[in-house]
């Protein structure tokens, strides 16, 4: 069996702002997709991998815009349900070089994607799927969504599926005291966590490193890697200055940012999920796994749009050999 990784959660519409201006003073808007597991979704299949997006999404102009960026970029989407009463989320920003200067505001409250239910979860959604990727944004979209979550970790580790998680704290959806109350113990039930440092320490109220030196070595996470996994718990930190460090019990690596031009900073986590989460599914030693997610970050980073300066393998490759000549 051909097998796959599988992300689950929430496509946007996204509507950004496309002559510079704040989006208070916005006049004309560029369409695109987004959502970060869509993103992380996106960035696997342009590497090669097989991959499967699920999810709900309302049956309107914008969840058949989804299909189509979906459908076009080779990704599963045979298992995604279409809610003909809700409409499909959308999130309309600004874009500048800085974080902290984007203003996002968020459409995405009584959208199909939050009210998924455990109930509608079939044991058909992973058939053949090797690894399964989930973020904190997911767990937090309504009060049925964490229950969703749980049960797809369940499903998963039932079937000996390797669960990655970003906690990917986005404090608008909720107060900080609901995502430590519903996104802490995830970390605790994953078997690759990939988290920043301020990530970790709001969730736990621990020293990141300390905490994931005792994470890996507590057994956390509980599903039996597929053949080319790593095995046991791994714990991926994303430091402030944009190096990360890859953590196991028996090991730890680094990796240092890698120069880039920065153009919009948003998608770049999960463009990293997606390198790291591609090389452990490639059997790469974590190094290269580790350098891979660094690159992919970098890329993000060129365009405005979340998805649009991912590479492909055929880039991936092309730089590989170009580092290989300057050294």
């Amino acid at each position: 069996m051909n097998r796959s990784i599988a992300t689950y959660g929430e496509a946007l519409a996204l509507m950004m702002v496309d002559d510079g201006l704040p989006l208070h003073r916005a006049g004309h808007f560029r369409r695109s997709i987004t959502g970060a597991e869509v993103n992380v979704a996106v960035a696997l299949a342009r590497l090669g991998h097989n991959v499967r997006w699920l999810g709900r999404l309302g049956d309107d102009s914008a969840g058949h815009a989804v299909l189509r960026f979906l459908r076009a970029e080779s990704i599963d989407i045979s298992h995604v349900g279409v809610d003909s009463a809700r409409p499909t989320g959308m999130l309309v920003r600004d874009s500048y070089a800085s974080d902290a200067m984007i203003t996002i505001d968020y459409y995405r409250q009584n959208s199909a994607a939050s009210a998924s239910t455990y109930t509608e979860l079939k044991p058909g959604w992973l058939d053949g799927v090797e690894l399964l990727h989930l973020t904190g944004i997911t767990a937090m979209l309504s009060p049925t969504a964490p229950a969703m979550v749980n049960a797809l970790i369940d499903l998963a580790q039932q079937r000996a599926i390797t669960v990655s998680f970003d906690p990917n704290i986005r404090r608008k959806l909720a107060p900080i005291e609901r995502w430590q109350a519903v996104v802490a113990p995830l970390l605790e039930r994953a078997d690759i966590v990939i988290a920043g440092d301020d990530e970790v320490h709001v969730l736990t109220g621990q020293e990141p490193m300390s905490w994931a030196h005792r994470s890996v070595n507590d057994g956390y996470g509980t599903a039996v890697p597929g053949p080319n996994l790593q095995a046991g718990k791994t714990v991926v930190l994303k430091h402030p200055d944009k190096s990360s460090t890859a953590i196991t019990a028996d090991s730890k690596h680094s990796q240092a940012a890698l120069p880039t031009q920065l153009i919009d900073p948003i998608g770049a986590g999960d463009a990293f999920a997606a390198g790291y989460l591609s090389g452990i599914s490639c059997g790469l030693p974590l190094q290269q796994c580790l350098h891979r997610a660094a690159l992919l970050g970098a890329r993000a980073v060129t365009t405005r749009t979340d998805t649009d300066g991912l590479p492909t393998a055929a880039d991936i490759q092309a730089y590989e050999r170009q580092q290989e000549v300057m050294r």
